[in-house]
């Protein structure tokens, strides 16, 4: 049996012998020209960013890109739905950590 994957979309089943694995936020980007493997998992951002964001209302997409042409890796394109605000840094939402300041004042 594989390493397990810590992660939310990571989708493994192994019962009886099969070993079906994928990954759920990758599989629902219809844009995503690259199949996904299991090796991805193991350079994907979206774990850390969901234990590390400061925002509550985090829709995540992801793509398997490549880079510098030879590395395959997962791209994350996040979105604070509250404020509706694209973020460069899925990590941390600018208005979110404002409204967390002014409520614990």
């Amino acid at each position: 049996m594989p390493q397990p994957v810590d992660c939310p979309y990571f989708f493994g089943d192994y019962h009886r012998g099969r070993e079906i694995e994928k990954c759920r936020l990758i599989e629902r980007n219809r844009e995503n020209r690259r199949p996904w493997r299991r090796a991805l998992c193991d350079t994907c951002p979206v774990p850390d960013i969901l234990r590390q964001t400061t925002c509550r209302h985090l829709a995540l997409e992801a793509a398997v890109t490549r880079k510098f042409g030879l590395l395959e890796r997962v791209a994350v394109y996040a979105v604070c739905t509250e404020h509706v605000l694209e973020l460069a840094d899925p990590r941390r939402c600018p208005r979110c950590e404002e409204g967390n300041v002014t409520s614990n004042e």
